[in-house]
C-alpha cells in the first residue's frame, strides 16, 4: 500500500482481518488508527472481530475438555 493518510473502510477492515493471521507493521497499524480517528463503523467491526476470537477461544477450551477460564 503507498501512504495515504486515510484509508477506505474496505481497505481497513482488510489490514483488521489480516491482523488475526500476522503481525501488522507499524505503518499498517497507524493506517488503522488514523482510520477509526474518522470513522465509526471500522471499530465497532474491530470489537465483532475480537468477540469472535475470543468466543472461538472458549469453544476450543470446550471441544479440548478444558472448563472455560481454565488455565491452559
Amino acid at each position: 500500500m503507498s501512504f495515504k493518510p486515510f484509508r477506505t473502510c474496505r481497505e481497513v477492515t482488510a489490514l483488521v482481518i489480516a491482523r488475526e493471521d500476522r503481525a501488522l507493521s507499524l505503518r499498517e497499524r497507524a493506517i488503522i488508527r488514523a482510520h477509526f480517528l474518522i470513522c465509526q463503523a471500522c471499530p465497532i467491526f474491530e470489537r465483532q472481530v475480537l468477540g469472535m476470537r475470543e468466543a472461538l477461544g472458549v469453544w476450543r477450551q470446550y471441544r479440548d475438555g478444558a472448563e472455560p477460564g481454565d488455565e491452559a
